[in-house]
């Protein structure tokens, strides 16, 4: 496996990232309970004999009750921040109804929600914190020096960004004097627009940004895939009422997963992480045996023809 991009600058990071957003219990006011405290253990303790030791989180998730339970875990186990790295993302303020009200990337913002996601994790520093989605007002020059302050400051070692294309990222890098080293995005084999755009040059119009992985590649940004899996797609969900491109998919994901002698989750994200650009998944399950399951892909390198033939299939329709 090619070394990852974000090995640049966190020193043996794992190929596969550990997604918190089930952590902490329901997008609710209800305060946590021992059991969600619990569960945060045993999925901190399953990652790390599994080999993953990149934690992402969101101010957002669980309306911060996914942080708060990761800070308790952290709390109560000294040694156990110096073993992982965390990265964090803000940018999205929950509106009325717990429904996103809108995105702000203002500087005083963006240092009050960094202060706010360290207390929440027991934590001085964060390895890296993402700008969670596009501001509409973004003013690079006020992001910049929220940015730098908090680099300066040493609450936040890395910076990168989630959901943005190579347009917003070189208009953000413009302004910095230091590297965006990451950016997230959904991708996944029910999410295709990131191959088609390249495939379909001249045929079709795609909505995802042209030359985003190649902009990423070229200057060593980590692509991190949440979304990856699908919700199950492929990998055991009901797909009865599916089309038919998905059913073929899942059924010669099961063919792949005997072949390899894998799981059908090592599968579809082994897909992922045999391109180039050396794609980071970012798992969400929080339950120990999927969570080994994923870890599986780490052992596996599809061929050229069973990539081809996953990424045609899941298409639905040949290559132009």
């Amino acid at each position: 496996m090619n070394k990852l991009p974000l090995e640049h600058h966190l020193a043996n990071v794992s190929p596969i990232v550990m997604g918190c957003m089930g952590l902490g219990g329901g997008w609710d006011n209800n305060p946590i309970a021992t059991a969600q405290i619990q569960q945060a253990h045993t999925v901190i303790d399953t990652c790390l004999e599994q080999g993953i030791n990149l934690f992402d989180h969101a101010d957002i998730y669980t309306l911060g009750k996914a942080e708060q339970v990761f800070g308790q875990v952290l709390a109560e186990r000294g040694d156990l921040r110096q073993q992982i790295f965390i990265q964090s993302k803000c940018g999205i303020r929950i509106g009325n109804d717990d429904i996103v009200g809108q995105y702000d990337f203002s500087k005083n913002y963006i240092l009050q929600q960094a202060d706010s996601i360290l207390a929440r994790l027991n934590t001085d520093y964060i390895d890296c914190l993402l700008l969670h989605r596009p501001d509409c007002l973004m003013d690079i020059d006020e992001v910049a020096q929220a940015l730098t302050e908090l680099k300066n400051s040493g609450k936040v070692r890395f910076f990168g960004v989630s959901n943005m294309d190579r347009y917003q990222m070189e208009w953000l890098q413009s302004a910095l004097d230091f590297p965006l080293v990451a950016n997230q995005l959904e991708l996944s084999l029910s999410k295709l627009d990131w191959l088609n755009q390249g495939v379909e040059v001249n045929v079709n119009t795609s909505p995802f940004a042209s030359g985003t992985l190649q902009y990423c590649q070229q200057h060593k940004v980590q692509i991190q895939a949440w979304g990856c899996l699908s919700q199950g797609l492929f990998t055991g969900r009901d797909i009865s009422q599916q089309s038919l491109s998905v059913q073929n998919t899942a059924l010669y994901v099961a063919q792949l997963a005997t072949l390899y002698q894998a799981s059908k989750e090592a599968i579809v994200l082994a897909w992922l992480m045999r391109h180039p650009a050396g794609i980071q998944p970012v798992i969400g399950t929080t339950n120990p045996s999927r969570i080994a399951a994923c870890v599986e892909a780490t052992q596996i390198e599809l061929s050229r023809e069973e990539w081809y033939k996953l990424y045609v299939m899941a298409r639905g329709q040949a290559l132009p």
